[in-house]
């Protein structure tokens, strides 16, 4: 009897047949090879080719660890599969699931005591709009509309039908000569006079994310987050913070909800708690919030057939473990500095108008002219990001994100475990790559 070897995947071809990649212009790859990464230590990856590259984007502000762990994460979720591979959080609990919430617990701020546990970021957002909703309705009211301080997270926005946006906390583009306590008072009026023309008692959450992603590592001014959760209290609307990106060490501290003081109702967590070695997330919430679905017959009516899965809390156990063990927390709160002033050092570039962030999470806004702090037109943007930096800092071997949600920015965010070496890197090259960007526009 013989028989034939199976045929090898051409992962190349397969990719451009079959996968469909998330925001994505697919079109781009009819004439172009897929990028396929096989392996990562630390804060490198490898592709198919043995191209090496420094994720400085931690996969999605997302791989706090590094890729180095993951001998010991596979060896933690081997042996749950071995104990107990799945089961449900509907009506039962399991080891891994009390355990992780009980973690989580010690380690929130404030009165956050309470864990839903989901599959992802996406799904925490939501499942914190509906229990929104759900609290007041336990409570005997019924509210229908949200007021949302700045993030992107709209795709969340179920069962409401109609969302508030107010203004983001950039200062970048404000007067220059208003100062912070003025920006401040000028933020919180704009969110107190939308509650009120919205109507208060329509309003169930304020959501907001400690430094905002969308349009590039805005921080808080000073007093603002004391005022929103001043206004939420005088209204009486649940405010939550979503800390699936600034969560477990990004800020330097294990929650911007901590570093800023915020005293937030609930918290959406999710990239972090797991480093992104498997796909889980959750809402923490208060027991004050938890308190009218413990009477009775009352239930939130919600559920995730993966939350709380048994190997994905063991994965987020042992990542946990790790963070505390290897002080990677600290390790970012000893190293900001040295990284903010290493990262700072790219603005004697004249395209570079601002560098603004904290912990290990910034953004670079690209400006065309400096004096003025003059943007880039649309047209302007496509051919800078998506024609040259893009693919330049690829082939330079730096991972990072241009994005052009607002303002024109590249995006920082490396692995937690990031030290001086890599900060030079990510400044070399994008020194590099930028003054030629320069170049090309003039």
């Amino acid at each position: 009897m013989t028989t034939t070897a199976p045929e090898q995947l051409d992962l190349q071809r397969a990719a451009r047949d079959h996968l469909w990649l998330h925001f994505t212009r697919m079109g781009g790859y009819r004439d172009a090879e897929v990028p396929i990464i096989v392996r990562g230590d630390g804060c490198y990856l490898e592709d198919s080719k043995g191209k090496r590259y420094l994720d400085a984007l931690a996969g999605l502000f997302s791989v706090n660890i590094g890729y180095g762990y993951g001998e010991e994460m596979g060896e933690a979720a081997a042996a749950q599969m071995r104990e107990l591979p799945f089961y449900t959080n509907w009506s039962y609990a399991h080891p891994r699931a009390i355990e992780l919430a009980s973690e989580v617990a010690s380690l929130a701020p404030g009165d956050l005591n309470r864990l839903f546990f989901v599959s992802g970021g996406s799904e925490a957002v939501e499942s914190a709009w509906k229990l929104a909703r759900q609290y007041y309705t336990a409570r005997g009211e019924m509210r229908f509309r949200a007021a949302r301080v700045p993030g992107q997270r709209v795709e969340a926005v179920v069962d409401f039908p109609e969302v508030h946006h107010v203004r983001n906390t950039n200062r970048y583009h404000r007067p220059p000569d208003e100062s912070e306590a003025e920006f401040t008072a000028f933020l919180l009026d704009e969110l107190e006079q939308t509650i009120e023309a919205a109507g208060p008692e329509t309003i169930a959450m304020v959501i907001f994310e400690p430094v905002q992603n969308a349009g590039g590592a805005f921080t808080p001014p000073e007093g603002y987050w004391r005022g929103v959760r001043e206004l939420c209290d005088h209204y009486d609307i649940l405010l939550c913070a979503d800390e699936v990106i600034t969560g477990f060490g990004r800020l330097g501290a294990w929650f911007g909800s901590e570093l800023y003081d915020i005293r937030p109702d609930l918290m959406t967590i999710a990239k972090g708690l797991s480093s992104s070695y498997a796909a889980i997330g959750a809402v923490v919430a208060s027991d004050r919030v938890m308190e009218p679905f413990m009477e009775g017959t009352r239930m939130y009516s919600h559920g995730i057939t993966f939350g709380g899965h048994p190997v994905q809390a063991a994965v987020a156990l042992k990542n946990i473990e790790i963070m505390r063990r290897d002080r990677i927390v600290e390790h970012v709160g000893e190293t900001r500095d040295t990284f903010r002033q290493t990262l700072e050092q790219l603005l004697d570039l004249p395209i570079v108008g601002d560098v603004r962030g904290t912990g290990f999470f910034y953004a670079i806004e690209l400006v065309k002219d400096k004096e003025t702090r003059q943007t880039f037109d649309d047209e302007e943007c496509e051919t800078l990001l998506r024609g040259f930096l893009s693919p330049a800092l690829f082939e330079r071997g730096l991972i990072c994100r241009a994005d052009d949600r607002g303002d024109p920015v590249i995006q920082i965010s490396p692995p937690l475990v990031a030290g001086q070496q890599e900060f030079d890197q990510i400044v070399s090259i994008l020194g590099d790559v930028l003054a030629e960007a320069w170049t090309r526009i003039h």
